[in-house]
């Protein structure tokens, strides 16, 4: 039996809620319950909601092994995520950060071809409150086709080059080590890889001799054929338990556990079923002890669930996927609209702040 832990039933604020509430990833969520969640052979096999208050008492009923799984496991539902590190700059993670989706590419599905100057629209972004700007130079749109290398990092160069210039915080949406290479020599920059490291066999070499930041994505199957029937036993706890294999093989490469980031790649081989699965059950996610990424950025089911609304319709959309993702404690969200998800996250934090602002109860 496989145990899992997914952090639930979150509370505005922990005031006069001592043992009853758990902050997650020394974040801004806190939680009262865990769903507690059996599975056997990838299948689900029970679920249990245990309140944090009753958490000690659930762990006793355990054998060995498992409770020492699931102690580790609530360790890193909790512990503080350390903030990412561009050279000297420091990104920190104790609330939700945006992440600029910037392509300099023809083809990408909502703004492949529309930055006559991207390194001006770059600092747009940053202006407009992103804490990283992600340059891509090949689309991994669904059907997209590889980019040779020298191509990508002509695509990108010039781009990585005048944003560093400006001091805009970078990471680098490639697949390739080749690329990575050229970037990392160029400035510090996180390496953004849709592949987890998988698709080039030096990409993870490349990585740790450089000490960068990388985000891990789940993924079935390539760009080609990613969309052509995905399948999936239990959806979200075959993301989880793949994610947990690659963040394990790259600390094997080198990689140090703390700069590793985890996407559960919405719309990277999955239905519309399976992205709103992933969307509901996030907060598992914090159980790999890493920062999420959430990439829903008009993606295709959100069309999907509107009337088949083309890319350029879909911000409500997206920022309905944030909201969902910054109530459960991701810490990234990559997107096209900068501005419109700075004011939502604002607001969002306004809330938590109001929250949290203590205020000592009346006497009865």
């Amino acid at each position: 039996m496989t145990l899992y832990l997914r952090p639930t039933a979150f509370v505005d604020a922990p005031f006069g809620l001592d043992g009853q509430v758990l902050r997650l990833a020394g974040g801004l969520c806190w939680f009262s319950a865990i769903e507690a969640i059996a599975a056997a052979d990838g299948r689900r096999t029970g679920t249990t909601l245990v309140p944090v208050e009753r958490l000690s008492s659930f762990l006793a009923t355990l054998d060995i092994t498992a409770r020492a799984g699931a102690e580790a496991t609530i360790a890193r539902l909790t512990a503080p995520r350390p903030a990412l590190m561009l050279g000297e700059r420091r990104i920190g993670l104790d609330e939700p950060k945006v992440m600029a989706i910037l392509n300099v590419t023809p083809d990408s599905f909502s703004d492949g071809g529309t930055h006559a100057d991207p390194v001006a629209d770059g600092v747009a972004m940053a202006a407009a409150g992103a804490a990283l700007v992600d340059v891509g130079g090949e689309s991994t749109r669904p059907g997209a086709e590889a980019v040779w290398e020298g191509e990508e990092i002509a695509r990108v160069a010039r781009v990585v080059a005048g944003l560093a210039r400006a001091g805009v915080a970078l990471s680098i949406d490639t697949r390739k080590a080749g690329v990575m290479e050229a970037v990392l020599a160029a400035a510090p920059a996180i390496v953004n890889d849709v592949s987890a490291l998988l698709w080039d066999p030096r990409s993870a070499e490349v990585v740790a001799r450089a000490g960068a930041s990388v985000v891990l994505m789940h993924h079935q199957g390539s760009p080609e054929t990613m969309q052509r029937g995905p399948a999936y036993g239990d959806v979200l706890l075959e993301v989880y338990d793949w994610l947990g294999e690659r963040i394990a093989a790259a600390v094997a490469a080198g990689i140090d556990r703390a700069r590793i980031v985890v996407d559960p790649g919405i719309g990277f081989g999955k239905t519309v079923a399976h992205n709103l699965a992933l969307l509901n059950g996030l907060s598992l996610f914090h159980g790999l002890g890493c920062p999420i990424l959430l990439g829903a950025s008009r993606k295709r089911f959100l069309g999907a669930l509107d009337g088949e609304a083309p890319a350029d319709r879909r911000l409500g959309g997206s920022l309905a996927t944030v909201m969902a993702g910054a109530g459960q404690g991701v810490q990234l969200f990559r997107v096209h609209d900068v501005a419109e998800t700075v004011q939502a996250l604002r607001v969002w934090r306004g809330m938590r702040d109001q929250a949290l602002t203590f205020q000592a109860p009346t006497p009865m």
